[in-house]
């Protein structure tokens, strides 16, 4: 007989299986395109088991969002900006968030679907929205060192530097199709990616500068 310790690492694997499956197809095709019968394929699970583990689809496609923002804001954690000086570590924020998302490509695609439903399915993510204020809170407090060490003006909102880091980059990447038609460059080449972020880092630290 299958120890309980046993079942539950195969509830588990099961459970991340269908998870990385489920955010494949989300990003891929979005909340209305995605089909459960794919990802179970996918998942080498079934139907019953999604249901039985995530609820219906809608359920699955919140946890699937809720999984992507946390692995974003854990890696932001981990940066350890706090043990960084001021410009250095809002250097390496910058930095960080533009490789996330050349890394993490299916990130973008979930936050447009997200945002596409009007972000109804974060609302009742209490584990996302402590993420954030800790995040926010991260950001703040980069701020504050950087105005009392003499390098960044006083008065910046964290929540509004935090859209402007993310719009930056976010924006370019989901418009790098019919930017590279209509402006006739390659917006992914790599130095054009470089200077990208060149012109990223220049335009925040200006921004911020005392």
């Amino acid at each position: 007989m299958q120890s309980t310790k046993a079942r539950t690492r195969d509830a588990e694997a099961t459970k991340a299986r269908i998870l990385a499956a489920a955010k494949i197809e989300f990003a891929r095709l979005g909340l209305g395109g995605a089909r459960v019968d794919e990802i179970a394929e996918k998942a080498e699970a079934n139907k019953r088991m999604i249901y039985h583990y995530f609820g219906n689809k809608e359920d699955l496609f919140t946890a699937v969002l809720e999984d992507a923002y946390l692995d974003i804001r854990t890696a932001e954690q981990e940066l350890q900006l706090d043990e960084l000086p001021p410009d250095e570590g809002m250097v390496t924020l910058i930095k960080f968030t533009w490789d996330y998302y050349l890394d993490h490509p299916e990130f973008i695609t979930l936050v447009n679907s997200a945002n596409l439903h009007k972000g109804k399915h974060l609302e009742k993510s209490d584990k996302l929205k402590t993420a954030s204020r800790r995040y926010i809170a991260t950001i703040q407090s980069l701020l504050d060192r950087g105005v009392e060490a003499g390098v960044f003006r006083s008065g910046i909102d964290a929540g509004q530097l935090n859209i402007t880091i993310a719009a930056i980059g976010y924006y370019y990447l989901t418009n790098r199709f019919s930017g590279t038609i209509l402006f006739e460059r390659d917006y992914m080449t790599k130095e054009a990616l470089d200077n990208r972020l060149a012109f990223n880092i220049d335009t925040i630290m200006r921004v911020v500068a005392a």
